[in-house]
């Protein structure tokens, strides 16, 4: 099971590379939202599974902070949602760029949170 836990860890990061990839090209003023719409949907799927994994499974020994599970949960919702607002509204001919801009910092945030909060 351990195997599986990790692969989905390498799932979950891959999906935080291409929001906060995509975040930064699309800030240089190239790129697509397509990329970043992905990695913030794997990054919300791919958390859930994980602390469903990591409280389901005895053997993976694995103690969770549920205020900052929480906390991540709640940003990862908040990215995604902006991030398809605001593709949606470009679709539309609408100006969304602000609300792709602002889903890419909440990932940005994301990674933050996961890597200071101990």
């Amino acid at each position: 099971m351990q195997f599986v836990y990790d692969l989905v860890v390498v799932a979950h990061l891959l999906g935080m590379a291409a929001l906060v990839g995509g975040w930064l090209v699309l800030l240089a003023g190239a790129g697509s939202t397509t990329v970043m719409a992905w990695g913030a949907r794997a990054q919300l799927v791919t958390g859930l599974v994980l602390v469903g994994l990591a409280e389901g499974v005895s053997s993976l020994d694995e103690h969770l902070n549920h205020t900052k599970i929480g906390v991540k949960l709640l940003v990862a919702i908040a990215a995604v949602a902006l991030l398809e607002i605001g593709r949606a509204r470009t679709k539309r001919g609408q100006d969304g760029s602000g609300l792709v801009r602002a889903a890419g910092a909440l990932g940005a945030l994301n990674v933050a949170v996961a890597a200071l909060w101990n």
